[in-house]
């Protein structure tokens, strides 16, 4: 998965975007804390729309309905001036639910969402003060939740093999595309790279 640049502001944008999913790209988590319902709706109507249904918000959900996206992420404020009935309701409606966590044993609670971000993992490329704090021989123990977990922050295309020796059920990125947004492609492709590799060897 690939999360957002959270700026306003990134030179084509939806183009870059676009070009992820041509390559492969799974799931596109669009994180814009900052941008208004406009500034979001302007990124979206920018994007291919066979890939909505690969998009999640993290931002202005109301926003779903009108481009027929499925996916809603609710950041760790969100989730705590939510209730568990209205995710429900929202997943009866066929819609998948993701959170974030940085709390390892809040991880248990968790359930009502499909799956959980968790990190960082290893120091954050974005954040330069978001450092991990799990040592270097971390397995996850996944035997409380039934959620899928996400590992995040500081991965890259050197230290992606170690997100399934840690037990995580897939990888999230983000600095590692949009640090330089220039070079987000190429390093999209070392990373993919890298995964193809990881599988041919196991």
């Amino acid at each position: 998965m690939v999360i957002s640049s959270p700026d306003l502001i990134i030179e084509s944008e939806s183009s870059i975007i676009d070009h992820l999913f041509q390559l492969g790209l799974q799931y596109f988590h669009i994180r814009k804390p900052m941008s208004s319902v406009e500034q979001l709706s302007k990124l979206l109507r920018g994007i291919d729309p066979r890939y909505y249904n690969c998009i999640s918000l993290h931002q202005h959900h109301q926003l779903a309905n009108e481009f027929g996206i499925k996916r809603l992420h609710y950041t760790e404020c969100g989730r705590n001036s939510s209730d568990s009935k209205k995710w429900q309701k929202q997943k009866d409606q066929g819609y998948t639910l993701s959170t974030s966590a940085h709390d390892i044993t809040l991880l248990p609670s968790l359930k009502s969402f499909d799956y959980i971000f968790y990190g960082p993992v290893f120091n954050s490329i974005s954040k330069l003060k978001y450092q991990s704090k799990l040592s270097g021989s971390f397995y996850l123990d996944k035997d409380h939740t039934i959620s899928k977990i996400i590992a995040l922050g500081g991965i890259d295309a050197f230290n992606l093999s170690k997100i399934k020796e840690m037990n995580f059920d897939g990888a999230a990125v983000l600095g590692a595309i949009w640090n330089e947004p220039a070079h987000g492609i190429e390093n999209f492709i070392k990373l993919k790279k890298n995964l193809l590799v990881q599988n041919s060897t196991q």
